[in-house]
């Protein structure tokens, strides 16, 4: 599919045979000069994670653009597509979709399925919920911890979508609105959540309660295709180790300091402060980025000493 992207490498033979369709070529049936590049049709496979035909997806930038494919390929309203997993069917918070996808990764929708309305006691400050989004609107529980007041109530699973809070619907809104909206309930009082699970094949597991790490979820190719909300999507390398883990460091500190994880928030916030000479810097440089948050002094300074231990490798 075009999507306007040109290659900082060109592909071996194998490599573009596998991605690329309808590569030009001149009369003499030879392709034409590397330069300039000629543009790429990537092409991506797809599964309803419930089971389905396998699809194929093409010519999208954003994760908005992705679910439309997505839908059209399978008649269905992008609106039914609550997130996507990397190479496994299964609620596995280990291989969501972010802004990133494996140029050999399987792409595996999770559609609406059953709807359930739960009462909850708010009996302590922390509910023990960790919360995510789909990056188009849908909010959902990405982590349960052990012992805490949600795992008690076994009716609320790891991937439930989270669609009103005591009787407000919270569609449209992102991740950390949603935490800081639970954090906010008044504590001693029941609250109620409204909720939709991923539609399950009959042989998966019911319920799960702790996602792994996303920094795994990109498949084993060398390069990824980056979305973006706002311009084109690019091909990039895969991160180095030390990168990756420092990215994995920041993403448990948005779950300790504000009961989110978003592995692409911690990529831009990774970012934004690889190239600042000190904290203050930095902080200006994540207000002028994602002015949206309000983060603490203190998460904006461990933030900072995680980048600068990567630098130093």
């Amino acid at each position: 599919m075009p999507l306007g992207l040109r290659r900082k490498k060109k592909f071996t033979t194998k490599e573009t045979s596998r991605l690329v369709e309808g590569e030009q070529t001149n009369a003499a049936g030879g392709s034409l000069p590397s330069l300039p590049a000629p543009t790429c049709r990537l092409v991506f496979h797809t599964q309803l994670a419930h089971g389905s035909a396998t699809g194929r997806v093409e010519n999208f930038s954003s994760i908005q653009e992705l679910y439309a494919k997505i839908a059209g390929v399978f008649e269905i309203s992008p609106s039914e597509i609550l997130y996507c997993t990397l190479n496994t069917p299964k609620v596995d918070m280990g291989k969501l979709l972010g802004a990133q996808i494996g140029l050999e990764d399987f792409i595996f929708a999770h559609v609406k399925g059953i709807k359930k309305e739960v009462n909850v006691y708010k009996s302590e400050d922390s509910l023990g919920l960790t919360i995510t989004d789909n990056g188009a609107g849908y909010a959902f529980i990405k982590r349960i911890k052990d012992g805490s007041i949600v795992d008690s109530v076994k009716t609320i699973c790891v991937g439930d979508h989270i669609e009103a809070i005591n009787g407000e619907t919270i569609v449209g809104w992102r991740h950390f609105d949603v935490a800081k909206k639970l954090k906010e309930l008044k504590k001693e009082e029941l609250f109620t959540l409204k909720l939709i699970e991923p539609k399950r094949a009959f042989d998966m597991e019911p319920r799960s309660k702790a996602g792994k790490s996303s920094t795994g979820r990109i498949g084993t190719g060398r390069e990824t295709l980056r979305l973006r909300s706002k311009g084109p999507a690019t091909v990039e390398e895969v991160p180095s180790e030390t990168k990756a883990k420092a990215i994995e460091k920041v993403d448990d500190l948005l779950e300790l300091y504000m009961g989110i994880r978003d592995i692409d928030l911690a990529t831009t916030m990774f970012e934004a402060g690889k190239d600042k000479g000190n904290p203050d810097e930095f902080a200006v440089a994540l207000d002028e980025t994602l002015g949206d948050f309000a983060f603490p002094d203190e998460f904006v300074f461990d933030v900072w000493r995680v980048i600068g231990d990567a630098k130093q490798g």
